[in-house]
């Protein structure tokens, strides 16, 4: 029998890429989220069935009614921007914290079995005093969104411990990709697309780029760790790229001989150096394959094609 995958939040850019992946390993994947998905969109990217709504345990049911009940969950919904959970704590909190409680509790409600993968992130850590970060640093989250994180990792462990939930948590540092409408590469290549090339911060701002197919990879090693016990793990290649030096590489592969201006001020919630320690990532026997240099290109490649659609 062929293993049902529930992936919430399968609309956006990790979850998307995830289904695609699991799909692809011969798993059935069924998504829960927000909004309506043209069924042709939503099989291109390996998604059988799909229910709109918000992530609560009465959505997860009404799909299990239809699917049957899965045996992994990738709870990929929630909020992705510290700018936002400073604008909207209170619904930065539901879409956090609110949205892992449901899954914990519906896996706790329906078999301890159903295995709980969950996207955590290096804003966990906040300003780091060394590097690279250990998943046992201390955990001094600065902006609203890193401590809903951190809230919503106690509460897999609090299920874990109290009820046998199993779940892994793996804490990403810098993703990017494909499909990602946001954030640094995004905001460069429109820029770029204009003609300008200015940006905060000064540029010497580190931080540990993974590749979401390799993120993809990486949560179905982690359905495979998946105990009560509930282990963390880092999600990164262990090496560090300035803003500099990424922008450099975005600018020329954009149009050769781009260079980065710098503002200097830098963004609220923003920690300088976020460097992966992948020890334990090694131990579970994985491995980066996408290098951030063709990452970079495939990024732009990918922007550009979709300019010359709109």
């Amino acid at each position: 029998m062929t293993d049902l995958v529930f992936i919430t939040g399968a609309k956006g850019f990790l979850g998307r890429h995830c289904a695609r992946y699991f799909a692809g390993t011969g798993r059935i994947a069924a998504g829960l989220g927000h909004g309506e998905w043209p069924e042709e969109e939503r099989q291109r990217w390996g998604v059988g069935a799909w229910h709109s709504g918000p992530v609560m345990v009465e959505t997860l049911e009404r799909l299990a009614d239809r699917t049957g009940l899965p045996k992994t969950i990738i709870h990929c919904a929630g909020s992705g921007s510290v700018g936002f959970s400073y604008d909207h704590p209170h619904e930065d909190f539901l879409r956090t914290v609110g949205t892992a409680v449901d899954v914990l509790e519906f896996v706790r409600r329906h078999g301890p079995d159903i295995r709980v993968a969950y996207p955590s992130s290096a804003a966990v850590y906040g300003t780091a005093t060394s590097l690279p970060i250990a998943e046992d640093a201390p955990l001094a989250p600065v902006s609203p969104y890193g401590k809903h994180k951190l809230m919503a990792e106690e509460c897999c462990r609090m299920f874990g411990k109290e009820w046998g939930v199993p779940v892994a948590v793996i804490r990403f540092f810098s993703l990017y990709g494909e499909e990602l409408s946001k954030q640094l590469l995004w905001d460069a290549c429109r820029k770029a697309g204009r003609g300008e090339f200015s940006f905060f911060g000064s540029g010497a701002e580190e931080r540990d780029w993974l590749h979401v197919g390799d993120a993809a990879r990486l949560l179905l090693l982690a359905v495979e760790h998946a105990s009560p016990d509930v282990p963390v793990v880092n999600g990164g290649t262990g090496q560090g790229t300035s803003i500099n030096e990424v922008l450099t590489m975005l600018g020329d592969a954009w149009s050769p001989g781009s260079a980065p201006q710098f503002t200097g001020q830098a963004r609220v919630g923003d920690p300088d150096r976020l460097v992966a320690d992948i020890s334990r990532l090694r131990e579970w026997g994985f491995t980066p394959r996408i290098s951030l240099a063709q990452g970079i290109r495939e990024y732009v490649r990918w922007f550009q094609a979709q300019a010359r659609h709109d």
